[in-house]
């Protein structure tokens, strides 16, 4: 039985092969291969964009779908987290995408279940379709991404989107600097870390934003967002006319990760990456269904 819990369940070579499939998934193709397979959606963080995109994905793939409401689930009756996960297992899903808010879930419950277990994120440890997305993103825009920089920005230590993305993106070749006040940078000695992304804008081809996760602080940063935005907000000033593609890998705060202008400017690739990421978790679903 195969999984996807962290961007490591593949090998470069399986990467390759579903950016091959989803490159065929552009142009907002249909096809029938998961006619007749279920896909079960298990989000218990709220979410708008990985599931939709989960969703929109499986159905373009012919699948049916089941998106589990949490709030009037029967864990909020006291029933298990393996319960439910039994349940659902039991009406014969083909693949169950699960967001927790606690790390390690998907890979517990890939020890319970008949279907792959499709991590769509787990506390602040990984988000490997959003990795996987990215570097997709990334090589449209960029081309061969060995030996090319791209400078991370924001609350890393709490971001399973960072942590998936500097796994997958220095896999890859490239190199990633990270760019955060002090409390928010982890301790990883083989990554360059900065305090001012103005010493870092002259050497990376791309920039990627990250929401400041105030929900996993267990006391206020900043006293306001704008406070942490007058320092490491991306504006469209401090690009100038470099060559430098913006990502986010949403939801923006507006005005606090990207000013409005960024967001409308050219080397914005952030609705490229919500367009790419309903082919790539095409590709993905195809696989992992397939293969079961």
């Amino acid at each position: 039985m195969r999984h996807l819990t962290t961007t490591t369940d593949l090998t470069d070579a399986e990467i390759e092969a579903i950016y091959d499939e989803a490159s065929g998934y552009l142009g907002d193709q249909t096809n029938q291969k998961l006619r007749g397979k279920l896909v079960i959606n298990i989000f218990f963080e709220n979410s708008t964009r990985t599931r939709s995109s989960f969703e929109v994905a499986s159905r373009r793939l012919g699948a049916e779908v089941v998106s589990l409401d949490v709030a009037s689930s029967s864990e909020s009756k006291g029933e298990t987290l393996f319960d439910t996960a039994a349940n659902l297992d039991a009406m014969g899903a083909s693949a169950i995408v699960v967001r927790h808010k606690n790390a390690g879930v998907p890979k517990i419950l890939s020890k319970y279940v008949k279907a792959s277990i499709i991590n769509g994120g787990d506390g602040a440890h990984a988000h490997p379709t959003q990795a996987l997305l990215d570097l997709f993103t990334l090589r449209q825009a960029l081309g061969d991404v060995r030996g090319k920089k791209i400078a991370i920005v924001g609350d890393i230590k709490n971001s399973r989107v960072a942590n998936s993305n500097i796994a997958l993106l220095t896999r890859f070749g490239m190199e990633v600097i990270m760019v955060a006040p002090p409390h928010f940078l982890p301790r990883r000695a083989a990554i360059r870390s900065a305090w001012n992304l103005r010493d870092a804008l002259d050497e990376v081809s791309a920039i990627m934003s990250l929401r400041t996760q105030t929900e996993r602080h267990e006391q206020p940063i900043y006293a306001s967002l704008s406070d942490y935005a007058a320092n490491f907000k991306i504006t469209r000033e401090l690009l100038g006319d470099r060559d430098i593609f913006v990502l986010h890998p949403g939801p923006v705060h507006r005005n606090v990760d990207l000013d409005d202008a960024v967001l409308s400017d050219p080397r914005s690739l952030v609705l490229n990456q919500v367009h790419n990421g309903v082919a790539v978790r095409m590709a993905i679903l195809s696989k992992f269904v397939l293969e079961n």
